[in-house]
């Protein structure tokens, strides 16, 4: 926790050729934080982008300053969400985490005023609650996204109305915590947090969000993905 016992806010940012996104997410990250007058930071986990973009990130730490902005490199045959925020936890400072991707298709707001309002442990976007959306998405990756979800809640019963996103905010112990948990890789372990968050008892505030197709680059989803869900999937049905 920040000194003088104010809550501080730690971004994971996951990278992968992300150059022309970064500036837009970290300048709309820090405009939000400062609007909201919660100190934070940002840790930069680049899986050694070969498009330049941890030389953006080095630009940005020089800009914001190092006590905002931290790039961080991992370098793994088996990189993931769990992997990169494994790493990224170890340099964080404050005591919530919040979790994202770099690509544009979500946007801070809510999760804050949320957490407050309900104390809760964790705050997950939704793009399957009240006035949440998907925007920019053929008829594929909506149907193979909702088929996830259908079938996550049929067979796990979690609790909560969208298991795949990847915008959320953790107190950081909680995080850790299930972190120890998770077994999974790529989709599935995003899935898999909110099934292990459940078992513990740990308390999920849902935000609606309105989700945003990329605006630059292309979506790492494709079919070894798809399976490997559904591996998953039966995996957390049989052992949870």
């Amino acid at each position: 926790m920040a000194a003088g016992g104010a809550d501080k806010f730690s971004v994971l940012l996951p990278t992968y050729n992300e150059r022309e996104n970064l500036p837009l997410v970290v300048w709309l990250l820090a405009r939000t934080f400062r609007e909201s007058g919660n100190n934070f930071e940002i840790i930069i986990i680049d899986d050694g982008s070969p498009d330049g973009t941890q030389e953006i990130a080095e630009q940005l730490e020089k800009i914001y300053g190092s006590d905002k902005i931290v790039m961080r490199e991992i370098i793994s045959v088996l990189f993931s969400s769990g992997t990169a925020y494994i790493h990224g936890m170890k340099h964080a400072t404050g005591n919530f985490i919040v979790i994202m991707d770099a690509d544009l298709s979500h946007h801070v707001s809510l999760y804050f005023r949320k957490q407050k309002e309900g104390n809760f442990d964790i705050v997950s976007g939704t793009r399957y609650k009240g006035n949440g959306g998907v925007y920019g998405w053929d008829l594929k990756r909506k149907l193979i996204s909702r088929g996830a979800n259908f079938l996550t809640q049929v067979l796990l019963r979690p609790g909560a109305s969208d298991l795949t996103g990847s915008f959320r905010l953790y107190r950081k112990e909680v995080l850790q915590k299930l972190m120890e948990k998770c077994v999974s890789k790529g989709y599935v372990f995003q899935m898999e947090m909110i099934v292990r968050a459940r078992q513990l008892g740990y308390t999920i505030g849902e935000v609606p969000i309105s989700f945003v197709d990329r605006v630059y680059g292309e979506s790492k989803l494709g079919g070894n993905e798809i399976v490997s869900f559904l591996k998953g999937l039966l995996t957390l049905f049989a052992t949870t």
